[in-house]
């Protein structure tokens, strides 16, 4: 496998993600986070290792309005590649299955533990320190200003991140914990989840 995955991350780095947040840096993290799942669940890890590597080899921009169609396109684009290197066909529906579902704005439901996985491992590094670095960058590439100047945390308004960066805390971050498919991951994601609502506290202060 190590040699494989040698070849993913080959053909990851080659890809053009959509923003920072997306980089190869995003997606060795999901892996190593999908194989530990992967061992706590017993899962297939011939289905879990390479749709965790491949599954942001197509990304598109927040604001695209083909967003919702990204993890599609990347779980065709990752199906073709792994043919090309003659990786077992029997593992192919269902790498192309966990690819497509792990996208939260696909809105497709995982309908196999190693889906489960997959969209737990991308989730999570939405969350914690670095899901607010990752937050924040994807603000910045979008040219969104960080916050609403009367009302930072939407105590008087609906969030809408489409025009504020800290807007995307409640309207999608904080409700990610709630979503998780494994114990694990839930577990971790409430644990990730109390360290952006630290950071949102401090920041209250400092404004």
């Amino acid at each position: 496998m190590q040699a494989l995955e040698s070849l993913f991350s080959q053909f990851v780095a080659a890809s053009s993600p959509a923003d920072a947040a997306h980089d190869l840096a995003h997606v060795r993290r999901v892996v190593k986070t999908a194989k530990r799942l992967c061992d706590l669940e017993s899962a297939c890890a011939e289905v879990v290792v390479p749709a965790a590597w491949l599954h942001d080899c197509v990304t598109l921009a927040k604001d695209d309005p083909s967003r919702s169609q990204s993890s599609r396109m990347a779980a065709d684009k990752a199906i073709a590649f792994l043919k090309r290197i003659d990786y077992p066909l029997q593992y192919h529906d269902a790498i192309h299955h966990a690819i497509h579902a792990h996208s939260f704005s696909a809105r497709v439901i995982p309908e196999t533990l190693e889906a489960k996985i997959v969209q737990d491992a991308d989730r999570l590094d939405a969350l914690g320190a670095i899901g607010v670095a990752r937050c924040l960058q994807v603000g910045t590439t979008l040219g969104r200003p960080l916050y609403h100047a009367e009302d930072p945390f939407c105590q008087h308004r609906e969030a809408d991140d489409s025009r504020y960066t800290l807007d995307h805390f409640k309207q999608k971050l904080f409700t990610l914990a709630d979503t998780m498919q494994t114990a694990a991951a839930r577990e971790e994601a409430r644990r990730r989840t109390r360290v952006m609502q630290d950071f949102l506290d401090q920041l209250a202060q400092e404004i």
